[in-house]
This record gives C-alpha cells, structure tokens and sequence, in this order.
C-alpha cells in the first residue's frame, strides 16, 4: 500500500475508534434509542440521494438494517449508557470476528481450520478475563449487552457476505434507512416520549455535533473510505487496519474520558486483539500445485486436457476481445472478501 492509503487506513480505525468516546458523550444528551435512531437519521440523510439505487436485493437491506440497525447498536448504545465503559466496549465488541466465523460455519458450511479455531478461544480468554475485571469493578449488566451486540454484529456480517455488496457506501447508507422508524418507536415505547422531547429541546451545538460524527464521519467517511481502500488492495492488506480500532478506543477513552486501564485489562485486550487476528486474518497454506505430467501421460492423455487442446467452442478457440475475454477477469470492486464479513457490518 501507497504511505498515504496506509494513512487513510489508519485515519479510519482512529475516527472508529474515537466514535466509542463520542457515543459516550452523546449519551449525556440523549437516551440511547433515541440517540441511535438520529444515528442513522443523519446518516441517511441527505446521503441517500446521492448514492444512487441499492445494488442488492431489499431483503439483504432491510434484514441488516434490522440486526445490525436496531438489535447491534440498540444493545451497545443501551450498554454504555448503564455503565459499560468506551473504551472497554471498542475491544469487546471486537469479539464479533469470532461469531461472524461461527455463524458462517452453522448457517454457510465454512468450516474453521485449527488455527482459527484456536485464535476463538483465545478471543474468548480475552472475554473471560474482561468479565472478571468488569464484574469486580464495573456494572456487568452494560458488558452483556455489548457482547450481545458483537453477537448481532456476528449476523449482520454473514448476512453482509451473502448480499455481497460492490459498494459499500452505497449499501451502508441503504441501510441506514431500515432503523430509524423502529428505533423511533422502541424509544417511544421503552424509553417515553417526555424523555426524548426533553433531549430534543435541550439541543446544543454539542449535541448537534455528535450527531454528525456519528453518522457522517464513521459512516459516510468511514465506510466510504474503507470500501475505496478495499476496491484498490486486496482485504488481505486493508483489514488488519481494523484492529487498530480498539488501540485507538482505549487509548482515547483514557485521554478523553480519564478512563483507567487496569493490568487485567491489557491482558483482555492482548488476547483478544491476538485470537481475532487469528481468527480474521489466517489463511492457511494454500494447496499444492497437482504434478506436472510425464511425458508417458501426456502421449495418452485426451487432446482436450493439453495445454491449446480444448474442444471447438473452449476458451483457447475463443478470438481475442469477445465477450468471453472481456468478462474473464475477477471482480475488483468485491467488498464481501473482508475477512470478517466486511467493514460494511458497522460500528
């Protein structure tokens, strides 16, 4: 990668990181239904009329849109707003690699390798450890529902690998227009309209500015950015960039928020951050080449398995720039191969 998309990556995981420190804040201003309602509100507007039509099916919108939307940012944002801490939840929530790979074993057949494997449970140590430090400091009640909420994040990623959106601003901001209704209405419901009216009189410039970091620079910048960076390079290249998202969160909740990172919670966060790059980023070898044909098998071998051999109406006897040998090549512009189901999956 070019030393200036290195820096874009990295400008992203940081704008992803930090968002777990405005969330805080905006928590202050509003309830958290309500708030994640005019999350994706302002995300979605002006942004859809710019974006052209969706390029998937509606059922892949509005079924994300639903999980990651409503269930996803429902249960983080109501998480930390009874007590889960930022900079804790940027690195629990990572822990949705792990379901997105086990979601995709139970419900697509991808069956993990050992290292994977051993990357979940070491992703799931780094859990186990978190819980302890949280229980013994901390509400517990605010870190289940952020793990609930990398369990939805988990759904939305394979449901994102099925629709395989080409652009992902593009879905992401399609998406975005699934929510807000049902948010609006669980927040009336759960949360009362005299709470939210009272959020929405006292309004301030701060408030206002919450609302259009959360929604236009994690969103439109964000997504927009990574699926740029994404059409370039191989998702080989740009996903580890996310790992950097809890770094910057931590890092962030403690210069901002004066949050305190306790022993216990750097070794969370070292074997979290290790059993999801485990889980995420392995490949394993790939599989060796078949043997070369003696010349013995090439004499018998039928003329259709030699190199130049195929039968009338092959490839080898297509002529050069048919419609053949202009759609040969792979897609470039394929956001689903994001090792963990694609940044479209959100934060």
């Amino acid at each position: 990668m070019r030393p200036a998309h290195i820096a874009l990556a990295a400008l992203v995981a940081a704008v992803w990181g930090v968002n777990f420190v405005v969330i805080e804040i905006g928590l202050g201003h509003f309830p958290p239904l309500l708030f994640s309602a005019l999350r994706f509100l302002a995300a979605a507007l002006p942004a859809v009329f710019l974006v052209g039509r969706p390029k998937v099916a509606w059922k892949w919108i509005v079924g994300v849109g639903l999980v990651l939307g409503v269930a996803k940012f429902g249960l983080l944002f109501i998480g930390m707003d009874l007590g889960a801490p930022a900079g804790l939840s940027s690195l629990v929530l990572q822990v949705q690699a792990v379901f997105t790979a086990l979601f995709a074993f139970a419900l697509l057949g991808e069956r993990p390798g050992r290292v994977k494997v051993a990357g979940m449970a070491i992703a799931l140590a780094g859990i186990a450890v978190a819980a302890v430090d949280e229980g013994t400091s901390g509400p517990l009640v605010g870190f289940l529902l952020v793990i609930g909420a990398a369990v939805c994040w988990g759904v939305s990623n394979v449901l994102t690998r099925k629709a395989s959106p080409p652009d992902a601003l593009n879905f992401m901001v399609w998406v975005s227009t699934v929510p807000v209704l049902p948010l609006l209405v669980l927040s009336l419901l759960v949360e009362g309209p005299e709470r939210g009216l009272a959020a929405l009189r006292g309004l301030d410039w701060a408030g206002l500015g919450v609302i259009a970091y959360v929604a236009w620079a994690v969103t439109i910048f964000g997504f927009g950015a990574w699926g740029w960076l994404l059409r370039r390079y191989p998702a080989s290249s740009v996903a580890p960039f996310s790992l950097l998202v809890p770094v910057f969160g931590m890092s962030a909740a403690a210069l901002f928020l004066g949050e305190g990172i306790s022993g216990a919670r750097w070794c969370a966060a070292a074997l979290l951050v290790g059993g999801v790059a485990l889980t995420s980023l392995w490949r394993g070898a790939p599989p060796p080449a078949p043997p070369a044909a003696t010349p013995a098998e090439r004499e018998t071998a039928p003329r259709d398995r030699l190199p130049g051999g195929g039968p009338t109406g092959s490839r080898a006897d297509v002529p050069t720039g048919s419609r053949a040998d202009a759609h040969s090549g792979s897609r470039t512009d394929d956001l689903s191969g994001s090792p963990s189901g694609g940044p479209a999956s959100g934060r």
